[in-house]
């Protein structure tokens, strides 16, 4: 493709600024990729992730006036994205909070032995959508339990909760994994 604007994020963004079709596709181009990644982080049918993704660049190209020059513009339309991701799963009532904590704690997997490569993705998409939309705000998106309450419109003792639970399932879900490629291995 043709250099375009020089690069320059300023052109680009005064471009986009006047909706120039040329300027949103290659914005759309240098960012879709990674969108998609963190739709589907939230999202787990890949489907409804680019439904979430595609609705996330309408409305980024539709409001793309409000965006002040604060922080850069990927970081501003990467947010747009999550909240459309988390709009989509709180108007789809698929999550159900529990306020309190079980303590019941992992099996001994001290013997096991660890394989260090995994799809974090594949363990990511096995949490259920609570644990999930927690554990990203808290891990990928860098946000305290006080953001994540006001978000997602829950307590702060309820997002610590979800995390908490989060990841001893993926602890649970990572050492079933290493212990079915174990036995696979044995089997041999």
């Amino acid at each position: 493709m043709k250099i375009l604007f020089n690069h320059k994020k300023d052109d680009l963004l005064s471009r986009l600024k006047k909706q120039d079709p040329v300027a949103q596709k290659i914005f759309y181009e240098q960012n879709v990729k990674r969108f998609l990644s963190i739709g589907k982080s939230y999202v787990t049918d890949l489907y409804q992730a680019e439904d979430c993704v595609i609705k996330g660049f309408c409305k980024i190209f539709k409001s793309i006036d409000s965006f002040r020059g604060e922080g850069n513009l990927e970081g501003w339309a990467r947010r747009i994205v999550v909240n459309e991701c988390l709009n989509f799963i709180k108007s789809h009532k698929t999550v159900f909070y529990i306020d309190d904590i079980n303590p019941a704690f992992l099996e001994d997997f001290q013997d096991e032995i660890a394989d260090s490569d995994f799809n974090a993705q594949e363990l990511l998409d096995q949490l259920p959508d609570a644990y999930r939309m927690v554990f990203n705000l808290y891990v990928l998106e860098d946000c305290s339990h006080q953001g994540i309450s006001e978000i997602l419109n829950i307590s702060v003792s309820v997002s610590k909760t979800q995390l908490f639970r989060a990841k001893e399932k993926l602890r649970k879900i990572y050492f079933q994994q290493q212990k079915n490629l174990k036995n696979e291995y044995l089997e041999i």
